[in-house]
């Protein structure tokens, strides 16, 4: 199921939502849990009902290993069991194939490839869980029962692509009395933040998305010009995807008086690298800084090693984003690009601000290239045609001033606008943005009709 269905948008959710609170006035808060993890595992297996069995057990192993861990006399062990464990199941069901074709090329074997179907949101409530695992060995955890524990780990607004949730801000949310009590202010925001997440998919990136698609088919017919109208496209699809998705779990989770991390505070803004991953997928960086960066040793023990934890830490960023060595170079440039960026500032180097954000965004859309990308021979097809002058096709034009609409220009416009945070910030329950929730409401009914609806990016990370 997903957000950008009819079938969610004018059943399940209405229906979980009322429930939810029904259940919980008329039963308790314990039964309203009970219903919000049976209706989040009902949405995860209305995609793949066999891989429901897979986040139920990760679940309970989990949960009993995270109970255990705190006094276990073994458990440093004991922890060490359940990372390889998590790792080990990502690893099997997302890196295994990417796993036995490099071997196959490097051997020139011919070893059969798996081919198992990603399960969804697995790198998602994986890391999720590995970071319970590890402040539960650090003696941060509380006691919680499974069915909070359950929960925590499977919301449907953020169970498939995000935010990365930490229990220290979901558990106590999830044990508050006031949560379960309606709250006519928090859906009414929740409602008209979701319908901006909404537009930003279904308006923005999927219209960018048919000409990054369209492009990245045929990179080798593209002339210069169209070369960069791909790379441009794509840029600005991914982002209205991913914040979109973003903003839409944010707004249903508020539904529920859940409140979600910000997950983009307008990314393309950014001065420099390091402030670009301070404002892009916000929770994925605090998980690299919490649970790779600062074990391995973080910036406390000198420049170099600083520097060397620094690469390794976006390397594994990248790897975690996808099975390819695409992604392995997406993540390598940007680990550079940050060792470079800390060097730098040894020299109190100094930018004007504007030429700062080009610089950066154009750094930003030439990696974009290696992360969609299908392999290296169409990466660097287009990164050649984006520097050296080629001519083109009429035929990439017949698509792209097909959906030459006002939304390339809105599209633009809105990433150096206040995002949709800073604008959720200042909703208030009047005449004027109940006309705005009905404006969104009917364009997002508009667009979920057209022909051109594509698959949540992320889902395939």
């Amino acid at each position: 199921m997903l957000f950008n269905s009819f079938e969610f948008i004018f059943l399940f959710l209405p229906l979980t939502v009322c429930l939810y609170f029904f259940i919980s006035r008329l039963v308790g808060s314990l039964s309203a849990k009970i219903l919000l993890l049976s209706a989040s595992m009902f949405f995860y297996a209305r995609w793949n009902p066999a891989y429901s069995v897979l986040i139920i057990g990760s679940m309970l192993v989990n949960f009993g290993l995270g109970k255990a861990l705190p006094a276990h006399p073994f458990k440093k062990t004991l922890l060490m069991l359940g990372l390889s464990g998590n790792l080990g199941l990502l690893f099997y069901y997302k890196y295994v194939d990417f796993f036995i074709e490099t071997v196959n090329q490097f051997t020139r074997q011919q070893w059969p490839l798996v081919e198992i179907v990603l399960p969804l949101g697995i790198s998602f409530f994986t890391f999720q869980q590995i970071a319970y695992l590890v402040d539960s060995y650090r003696g941060l955890t509380s006691e919680y029962n499974p069915i909070s524990y359950g929960v925590f780990v499977s919301f449907f607004p953020q169970l498939v692509a995000g935010p990365i949730v930490h229990h220290r801000e979901m558990m106590l949310q999830f044990s508050s009395p006031a949560n379960f009590r309606i709250n006519g202010f928090n859906l009414s925001k929740g409602f008209f933040i979701f319908l901006m997440g909404l537009a930003k998919k279904v308006v923005i990136a999927d219209t960018f998305g048919v000409v990054a698609n369209t492009g990245y088919a045929g990179v080798e017919l593209l002339s210069t010009q169209e070369a960069w109208i791909t790379s441009l496209a794509y840029a600005v699809q991914l982002y209205f995807d991913f914040s979109g998705y973003s903003d839409m779990a944010i707004g249903l989770a508020l539904m529920f008086n859940i409140r979600l991390p910000i997950n983009f505070d307008s990314p393309y803004k950014s001065k420099n690298i390091k402030e670009f991953w301070r404002r892009w997928h916000i929770t994925l960086g605090r998980f690299l800084r919490d649970y790779v960066y600062i074990p391995l040793g973080g910036s406390k023990q000198g420049t170099p090693k600083t520097l060397g934890n620094l690469f390794l830490t976006f390397l594994l960023g990248g790897i975690w984003h996808g099975a390819g060595w695409t992604f392995v170079i997406w993540g390598m440039l940007h680990g550079l690009a940050l060792v470079f960026y800390q060097l730098l500032q040894r020299f109190r180097f100094q930018v004007p601000n504007a030429l700062a954000i080009v610089f950066t965004f154009l750094f930003v859309n030439f990696t974009w290239v290696f992360f969609r990308a299908a392999d290296f021979s169409d990466a660097f097809t287009l990164l050649e045609r984006m520097i050296v002058q080629h001519p083109g096709s009429s035929e990439f034009f017949l698509v792209a001033n097909k959906y030459d609409s006002p939304v390339w220009l809105i599209g633009i416009i809105l990433l150096f606008c206040p995002n949709s945070v800073e604008i959720g910030e200042r909703f208030k329950p009047n005449l004027r943005y109940a006309i705005l929730i009905v404006s969104l409401f009917l364009l997002n009914l508009l667009y979920l009709n057209s022909m051109i609806q594509q698959d949540f990016l992320y889902f395939d990370f």
